[in-house]
């Protein structure tokens, strides 16, 4: 069973990270710059999540959960929810993840690999907005 009770819960928790995320001036400027569309498709729950950069415009970045009619990603990467929440806690190392195919990535992923060490604040952030929803053992699921 996936530590989110559904698709709502995962768009509600993981759609709100990237807005808080992109509230970073630093952070918004380096997405920003890479000028990417980027889907995340998560499975159990099925959902997915855009990010879309094209604009090039850190004040302008767009967060859609759920299909986005219109887009095409630059970037796709491909999990299982439950991987997603164990990145997003800062329990899982990217590059090993890739490498044992728990995310599977499309597109020109050493841009996306140029962003990790500026979402390191994303690993707390989120924890603090598990336990500000009450959520606290979702910190400890695995």
């Amino acid at each position: 069973m996936s530590v989110f009770k559904d698709a709502d819960q995962l768009y509600e928790l993981l759609g709100g990270l990237f807005t808080e995320l992109f509230k970073n001036k630093e952070i918004a400027e380096k997405c920003a710059a890479t000028g990417l569309i980027i889907v995340f498709k998560y499975e159990d729950p099925d959902s997915e999540i855009w990010l879309d950069a094209s604009k090039k415009d850190p004040g302008n970045i767009g967060i859609i959960c759920g299909p986005a009619e219109g887009l095409t990603a630059d970037v796709t990467m491909s999990m299982k929810a439950d991987i997603a929440h164990q990145f997003w806690l800062g329990n899982l190392n990217l590059m090993v993840a890739l490498t044992r195919k728990q995310i599977v990535a499309k597109g020109p992923i050493p841009k996306i690999m140029k962003l990790l060490p500026v979402v390191k604040p994303a690993y707390a952030m989120y924890q603090n907005m598990l336990k500000e929803q009450g959520l606290d053992d979702m910190i400890t699921k695995k």
